[in-house]
């Protein structure tokens, strides 16, 4: 089984100069009926007037979706520098991009962008010295680059690829399979696949998948009963054979996964995006049952490698900063696991063994550290990293001295490096050429002191030379919540508004995994506020700082982000000029009755539970955007083909915020086409959305491109 060393990321309206319209009368949104649906919570009514908009496939929808998205690209075509950002990012854009060479029995693969493809290109090798050949072309599967690879796994002995695409951005997929010597696919075709991997085991493998969704309802339908298939080469779907299912919880995920000698089938059972059940099955007995060696779901559970009949596994199982344990299948019992790589003060996010030695991955204060150890776990060094970053991938595989990795940060563009394990070395293997000079920026760490007195880590990054007097624009962003965490990592978009003489600004707020299981819970369910009292102290230090002030001060999130940012400017609509709650979940109410919406009730709680109802309702952003304030000119950002976060989120938000909200700045939302919570995106459409964003923001804090 593979281990990475991975840590596992806006319009509408009339304008005549570069001035804001201060008229609230102009801002000609479209009329949004409503209806008299009421819910009823724990005794409390709770109106939803904007229900109607949850129906993403009716006409009605449609028309205002088409409506809105009209008001929105009329305000962004009257931004006079609109058409220079798009220039600029194409231009900084078209440079060749590469991924991690990864090693496939005696070829190497690889996946490059020659600059401006909308999907990047699998390529193959027998020598890295030389220009590989095209294996895998996916922008030949559409037009407009709308199918994406979703995923992919060669076999054993590298004669197959069994790979995954998704189309329109949705989480849905479907497996086929490539004959690895020709790059021709076979006949296998499965559909209805979703939250799956692909585990080869001989002629054949492993997945799993739904039973097929109501017509008209599969992007909103919740997700239930899923199962794991077995599927032989050569056979049809309807022949796969169904190894694992729970008819009694129809709420659970269920992935499995092969050990590297296919001794064993590992089987994890989830409910929530955090903590599962761990089973193992004897693969060399046709009849053996699945047996539980880990209780859920309190605890993660990964498990790395089968080594003389132990399980070694990464685990938070009381220890919150994660350590490596050995499971003894022969007794399986908590109180006979050992530990291998006990926990220290770094979170331990990954491990791989190649070359006999074990490369371990840690974070420490959101950056990478790779330590090597010997199969024991003691630490025999470290590897040599450019600067403070992370790692992004590492490829390699275990009986290989060869490794290679990519490593990233706010100023280095992802590089690769070949890492020599026996000498502990590092060469660059491949540098992009891009249109930026990282000699004029710097980066800094700062900590600062949250609402209860929790320290907070916040990273920095500006031209230097800047002035500490209050005038320059900064980019705040978050997430904050399902032990995700965002470590320093290089974006071209991000040029845009650093060229301009904004600082951007990363605050690692609780909720995330950047200090392991302790600083996720610390933002989740009963203690969710404090993710917001962490970024809104964020903006409150920057100002105090005198890096900034509110009227130059832009946020944005996305996903669990986008709830972030749409909270905290219904909380301090007085800290922000500009907002984008991008994909979020913002009805705290409901958001468990779509697609995999139920999973994320370990993170939020639920309206189910009387006192999860009363603390949500209090911060739920849909629930709670008032009238009579001034809130920062907001583009709300989503996609028609979101079935991770649907887009009725996003639709009821705006909604209510044009409703509610008569100020002088524009509360827009951005409907993209064919596209879903970010995954597969196209080129063209990542140009047009950041172009888009970074239009808007600079536009309403008062700032002219120098393009």
């Amino acid at each position: 089984m593979k281990n990475l060393l991975l840590p596992l990321p806006l319009l509408v309206f009339l304008l005549f100069s570069c001035k804001q319209n201060s008229n609230p009368s102009q801002w000609n949104y479209p009329v949004t009926k409503k209806v008299d649906t009421v819910d009823k919570y724990h005794g409390v009514s709770v109106p939803d007037p904007y229900r109607w908009l949850e129906n993403d496939t009716s006409k009605e929808t449609a028309e205002w979706v088409a409506a809105q998205n009209k008001v929105t690209s009329e305000y962004l075509s009257k931004i006079p520098f609109r058409e220079k950002i798009r220039e600029r990012l194409t231009k900084i854009w078209n440079y060749t991009k590469m991924s991690t060479p990864f090693k496939e029995g005696n070829r190497y693969f690889y996946f490059k962008n020659d600059g401006l493809q909308n999907q990047d290109i699998l390529y193959v090798t027998e020598d890295l010295a030389k220009e590989g050949k095209i294996f895998f072309d996916i922008n030949k599967l559409s037009a407009d680059g709308t199918v994406a690879l979703a995923g992919m796994e060669f076999s054993k002995d590298g004669k197959y690829m069994a790979y995954s695409i998704a189309r329109g951005g949705s989480d849905w997929s479907e497996i086929f399979v490539k004959d690895a010597t020709t790059g021709n696919d076979l006949k296998d075709k499965l559909n209805w696949v979703k939250f799956s991997g692909i585990s080869w085991y001989k002629d054949g493998f492993y997945y799993s998948r739904y039973d097929e969704p109501t017509k008209g309802k599969e992007l909103s339908n919740v997700n239930e009963f899923h199962k794991v298939y077995y599927h032989k080469l050569g056979t049809e779907q309807k022949q796969d054979v169904l190894v694992y299912e729970n008819k009694n919880f129809p709420k659970r995920n269920y992935g499995a996964g092969v050990t590297d000698d296919e001794k064993y089938l590992i089987l994890s059972e989830t409910e929530a995006t955090d903590g599962e059940a761990l089973y193992v099955k004897d693969l060399a007995k046709p009849n053996a049952e699945f047996v539980k060696i880990a209780e859920g779901f309190k605890y993660s559970y990964g498990v790395l490698d089968h080594q003389d009949g132990k399980l070694l596994v990464r685990t938070n199982h009381n220890a919150p900063r994660y350590k490596l344990i050995a499971i003894d299948l022969k007794d399986p019992k908590p109180e006979k696991w050992t530990d291998v790589i006990p926990e220290k003060q770094d979170v331990l996010e990954g491990i791989m063994i190649a070359g006999g030695k074990m490369l371990v991955s840690y974070m420490r204060d959101v950056h990478t550290v790779v330590e090597i150890c010997d199969l024991s776990g003691k630490k025999t060094g470290e590897i040599e990293l450019p600067t403070l970053g992370q790692i992004i991938s590492f490829s390699t595989k275990k009986k290989e001295n060869i490794a290679f990795y990519t490593f990233t940060s706010y100023t280095f563009p992802a590089t690769i490096f070949k890492y020599d394990i026996k000498e502990n070395k590092s060469e660059m293997f491949f540098q992009p050429k891009i249109d930026f000079d990282a000699s004029q920026y710097e980066t800094k760490q700062v900590l600062y002191i949250s609402k209860d007195g929790t320290k907070v880590p916040m990273d920095l990054v500006y031209k230097k030379g800047i002035k500490l007097d209050g005038s320059n624009p900064v980019m705040i962003y978050g997430y904050g919540g399902f032990n995700v965490s965002y470590p320093p990592n290089f974006s071209i978009t991000r040029l845009i508004w650093l060229e301009n003489g904004g600082i951007y600004a990363n605050a690692h707020i609780r909720g995330g995994g950047e200090y392991g299981e302790e600083w996720h819970q610390a933002g989740t369910v009963l203690k969710k506020q404090n993710v917001f009292d962490d970024f809104i102290t964020a903006a409150e230090f920057l100002i105090k700082e005198k890096y900034t002030s509110p009227d130059k001060i832009a946020i944005m999130g996305g996903s669990n982000g986008g709830l972030l940012i749409a909270a905290v400017i219904n909380q301090r609509p007085d800290l922000y000029k500009v907002a984008f709650p991008m994909v979020g979940v913002l009805d705290m109410l409901r958001f468990h009755k779509f697609t995999i919406g139920w999973a994320w009730c370990g993170d939020y709680g639920s309206s189910d539970n009387k006192e999860q109802f009363e603390y949500l309702y209090k911060y739920s952003p849909l629930h709670n955007i008032k009238s009579g304030v001034e809130y920062p000119a907001t583009m709300v950002i989503t996609a028609d083909h979101d079935d991770r976060v649907v887009p009725a989120h996003s639709f009821k938000y705006a909604a209510t915020l044009q409703e509610k909200y008569k100020g002088k700045n524009p509360a827009l939302i951005r409907i993209e086409t064919m596209a879903g919570h970010g995954a597969g995106k196209s080129t063209v459409k990542k140009i047009e959305e950041q172009t888009d964003i970074w239009s808007f923001a600079l536009f309403n804090i008062g700032i002219t491109p120098k393009y």
